[in-house]
Order: structure tokens, then C-alpha cells, then sequence
């Protein structure tokens, strides 16, 4: 009997970003709205997914236009009482595991261990592939109002004051300063839109968290250079999360766009990229929600629900 091929989950996910990038869309952009269609994914008991199942998941909403933010394992359907409709194709949700690996030097007797790390997947389907779920699980048509004036500047305010990051006004550029660790940006009446200078902002700060004294990433030594633009890939994301988590408009700042063409280099040349970065635009959103002790709804770590470590089968 021949085997099925086993699928390669990294490199279906990377292609998929790929394919969304290279078609005019940012996957990490999102629209203003937290909540109904188009908000952040969903877990079965409304946990969101973090990392690149975040990502993944939500452009794979995009791509095939679903409606739910609610994702659930074939299991989780039938308890909640409904049905994956028939010709549905699951999609992969991965989560990651380690194990210890003990060696003894032939020479010395010493016994030694190390940590290994891997990925693993499970299948998942959204709720717009499944019949007779309650009510909730379906998007509500009714149109989410927009957060008032007010209300943007209060959560702007109480988002960014907490963080004790060295901000400097004046001249013409925004940069972040690894050497110094400090911010600089134009005054905000220079930009187009206040917004514009929150998101610019933003993408800064998702710099400074990478400081050595802080998450210590590494920041590369000259535009174009691949870690130079794995870090802007990085601090992309995390302005993108921020403006999402704070209801402003997802627009790609003119200064970032010259990005894009390295970031898709990165992407084909590793199918591990995007994963990757994923993860490190997670640690440095919560480092910097930290200072205020902002959450916008409970996380948990990808993997732990019961029932969601059955591997990803080649069909479904």
C-alpha cells in the first residue's frame, strides 16, 4: 500500500503568505474591527491563536472568504453539536514541542543532554465550513461601530504612556538607535494624519524591544542585509498589532514599503521564515502591552487544548 506524501505544513504556510504578499496585500495589516468578520482568530472556547497560526488562519479567511473567526478541530464540531460539511479540506494549525536528547562521550563517560525543538500540526476547520453550531460561532451582519475620537486617543494614551522608552522629536526621519537605544520621530504635526504617526510610532517601538537589554534581537548592520530586513519584517508586525489592538487604520507606512521585496526574498529562501518572525512580533507586542498591563482578550499557548495534537492529515 503506498504512503501518503506527508505534507510539509512550514512551507504550505510560507507559500500562502507568499502568494497574499505578492498579490498587493499585507497578511499582518487588518482592518480596524476587532470583533464579527474580520477579527483576529479564534479558538472553539474564543481564545485567540497567537504566532503564525494568527497569521496563517486569517489569511486563509481572506482567501477563501470566511465569514467566522471561530476555528475548531473535526472533534470540537461534533461536541459542539455540529457537522463539517462534506468536501471541506481542513487547514493546519501547529504548535510546538521539545524533547531531551542524551549522549554519553565515548572518551570522557560524561553523559550530556540537550533540548531539542520541534513543530508539530493539527487540523482544524472554521466554523463557516460547519453546520449546526450555536448561533455565536456565525458572524454577526450587523455592522461594528467605529471607536469614537475619544475613545482612540484614551487607548493611545494609556497603550503608550507606561512605556519607558527615550522618544525624541525633530528633523525629518523615524529610526531607532540600537548603539544610543533611543527613538527619534518627526514632530507629529509633520504627518499627513495622527495616525500616521501613532503607527510609525509603533513600528519604532517594536525596534526598541528588540534592544539587548530587552527581548535581544538581532538588528543586522545596513538596509537590505537579511537580518537589517528580518528586524523591519519583525517591527512590521508589531506596529500592525498595535494599530489593530488600538482601532487605527491599517495602512503600510511609504517609508516601509521598500521592505517588501526583501521580505519576500527572505520568505522563499526560508520556509521557516515567516514562523518565525511570527513568534518574535508576539514576544515583542506583549513586552511592550506589558508596561501597561494591556490584554485585549485571554491568550494561552498554542497546542495546550485537548483534543489539538492530532497530526494534520495529507486530505480531509
Amino acid at each position: 500500500m503506498r504512503q501518503r506524501p506527508k505534507r510539509d505544513v512550514a512551507q504550505e504556510i510560507t507559500n500562502l503568505i507568499i502568494k497574499t504578499i505578492e498579490a498587493g496585500t499585507l497578511p499582518w495589516r487588518r482592518p480596524w474591527k476587532k470583533t464579527g468578520m474580520g477579527g483576529a482568530p479564534l479558538r472553539a472556547a474564543g481564545v485567540p491563536y497567537t504566532g503564525i497560526n494568527r497569521l496563517y488562519l486569517w489569511a486563509v479567511a481572506d482567501h477563501y472568504g470566511y465569514g467566522s473567526r471561530y476555528w475548531m478541530t473535526w472533534r470540537q464540531a461534533i461536541e459542539l453539536g455540529g457537522q463539517v460539511r462534506k468536501g471541506e479540506t481542513a487547514e493546519p494549525s501547529i504548535y510546538f514541542n521539545s524533547t531531551k536528547k542524551t549522549a554519553i562521550d565515548q572518551a570522557t563517560g560524561e553523559e550530556s543532554s540537550k533540548t531539542i525543538r520541534f513543530m508539530r500540526a493539527y487540523s482544524v476547520f472554521n466554523a463557516s465550513q460547519i453546520d449546526g453550531l450555536p448561533p455565536h460561532f456565525y458572524p454577526n451582519q450587523v455592522p461594528e461601530a467605529p471607536p469614537t475620537p475619544s475613545q482612540k486617543a484614551a487607548a493611545i494614551e494609556r497603550f503608550f504612556a507606561p512605556i519607558p522608552a527615550d522618544i525624541r522629536l525633530g528633523g525629518d526621519r523615524a529610526f531607532y538607535s540600537p548603539g544610543a537605544d533611543y527613538i527619534q520621530l518627526p514632530h507629529p504635526n509633520v504627518f499627513n494624519t495622527e495616525d500616521g504617526f501613532v503607527a510609525t510610532k509603533a513600528h519604532e517601538l517594536g525596534h526598541w524591544s528588540g534592544h539587548a537589554s530587552r527581548l535581544a534581537r538581532e538588528f543586522g548592520k545596513r538596509f537590505g542585509d537579511k537580518a537589517y530586513s528580518f528586524e523591519e519584517l519583525v517591527a512590521e508586525q508589531v506596529s500592525a498589532r498595535i494599530c489593530y489592538e488600538l482601532g487605527l487604520p491599517a495602512d503600510l507606512h511609504e517609508s516601509h514599503a521598500s521592505y517588501v521585496s526583501h521580505w519576500l526574498e527572505i520568505l522563499k529562501a526560508d520556509k521557516t521564515a515567516i514562523i518565525t518572525a511570527a513568534a518574535k512580533a508576539d514576544q515583542a507586542f506583549n513586552h511592550l502591552a506589558a508596561y501597561s498591563g494591556y490584554q485585549s482578550e485571554p491568550v494561552e499557548d498554542e497546542g495546550e487544548e485537548a483534543d489539538e495534537t492530532a497530526p494534520v492529515p495529507a486530505c480531509a
